[in-house]
């Protein structure tokens, strides 16, 4: 098989059917022009058979927040191939084409999420963020804390919403490992935009602001979804996503949890480390489900480890395997202020999956230790892995992509 970088839209279109077969179908044309307002025709990868596509391999050029920071980072997507050519070696290839062209291009990392979480393991990708999705009946929505009335809310159109919310957004991204920046065009086609085929039972796209003080604090796009049975109403809110300022942020669900005329409110993609479950009155009504959500790949590990910051603890050396990549394989020194390869005693064992899992601050090494994914050379190790990894919020990405 040929694997190269789409010349032209209609090669675009043919690469992103790939993985649109298995969604019920393929995209149109003015569909692929669409999706390459974001994504770069040098961006995506297709695999040949002759002349044919049969697969394709995509990557947004993304900011992603660290911590301490934000990276350069490949968002891979619409990753597909073709049934007729299962089991043939072409996933690999796009990946590795994929995987060296992103570090050519100066990205030390790539993240994306997994239609199914088992294949991107064998190149490399760790899981590095949970998710919580949430279903409260109505009835159960109290929130303990006292309302702020100095908090107010207000609707606003998705015109509006297009200089009002991106601000909000950023605030938030910057404190939170595991967001993107997201560009006009991004948010233009993506995020505020409502076409009626993609809305959930009709229901249009609403935007809700919270201010304090006269400051546009936090926001929130939501739908109403309207059912009857009987005489009694059955729809839901569904909350596509909320964020904003601490405080601020909390008013603006008590209001999402407060409109009337449904029968529960629904959201995904929420933070595991979410507020709203110490907050509730009835935390057990939340049906809460933990899923994973993003997976990472330290494309080029010294850059990646020395581009994050770590507590002061003392010094770490990883023994790091990475088949895929094996430029990536030996022992780095991590300490407050960086990481460079060494040749002194390994601390940990591990490979660079589960160094993707703990680059982020979504999981210790003490709990990989105990799922016998990473080995302690040195008795004490993977605590001060805890120490040295941990961040002030777990990573969050409230957005496939």
């Amino acid at each position: 098989m040929d694997v190269r970088q789409v010349t032209s839209v209609e090669e675009l279109r043919d690469a992103i059917g790939a993985i649109g077969h298995y969604f019920g179908g393929w995209p149109t044309l003015e569909q692929a022009e669409h999706f390459g307002k974001n994504l770069p025709l040098e961006r995506m990868h297709a695999a040949f058979d002759g002349e044919k596509i049969v697969g394709g391999a995509g990557a947004f050029p993304f900011e992603l927040t660290i911590p301490g920071g934000q990276l350069r980072c490949g968002g891979v997507t619409v990753v597909g191939v073709l049934p007729t050519h299962r089991r043939r070696g072409v996933l690999t290839s796009m990946m590795r084409a994929q995987l060296e062209d992103i570090r050519d291009r100066g990205e030390p990392l790539a993240a994306l999420w997994a239609s199914e979480e088992a294949i991107y393991r064998r190149y490399g990708y760790g899981m590095a963020a949970l998710g919580t999705e949430l279903t409260l009946a109505r009835g159960y929505q109290a929130l303990r804390p006292a309302a702020n009335a100095d908090v107010t809310v207000r609707l606003v159109s998705l015109e509006e919403a297009k200089e009002l919310v991106p601000p909000i957004y950023e605030r938030t991204r910057l404190r939170t490992p595991g967001m993107y920046a997201r560009s006009s065009d991004w948010w233009e086609t993506r995020i505020l935009d409502d076409p009626p085929d993609r809305r959930e039972d009709g229901a249009a796209k609403n935007v809700a602001i919270a201010e304090l003080a006269g400051v546009r604090a936090a926001y929130a796009l939501y739908r109403v979804v309207s059912k009857w049975e009987g005489a009694a109403n059955a729809g839901h809110v569904r909350i596509l996503e909320a964020m904003g300022d601490d405080g601020p942020e909390l008013e603006l669900w008590r209001f999402l949890l407060g409109l009337d005329w449904v029968g529960n409110f629904r959201a995904t993609h929420l933070p595991i480390d979410h507020p709203l479950l110490h907050a509730l009155v009835y935390p057990r009504r939340a049906l809460l489900r933990v899923y994973d959500t993003l997976f990472v790949r330290l494309v080029d590990v010294g850059a990646a480890l020395a581009a994050r910051t770590y507590a002061d603890e003392e010094p770490l050396v990883l023994e790091l395997e990475d088949a895929f990549l094996p430029e990536n394989s030996g022992r780095w020194r991590i300490a407050d202020g960086g990481a460079e390869r060494t040749d002194d005693e390994a601390d940990l064992a591990l490979d660079v999956t589960e160094a993707a899992s703990l680059y982020l601050g979504g999981f210790g090494a003490s709990e990989l230790v105990r799922a016998g994914l990473v080995r302690e050379l040195r008795e004490g190790a993977a605590a001060r892995a805890d120490r040295l990894f941990a961040t002030a919020r777990k990573p969050w990405c409230p957005e496939i992509f």
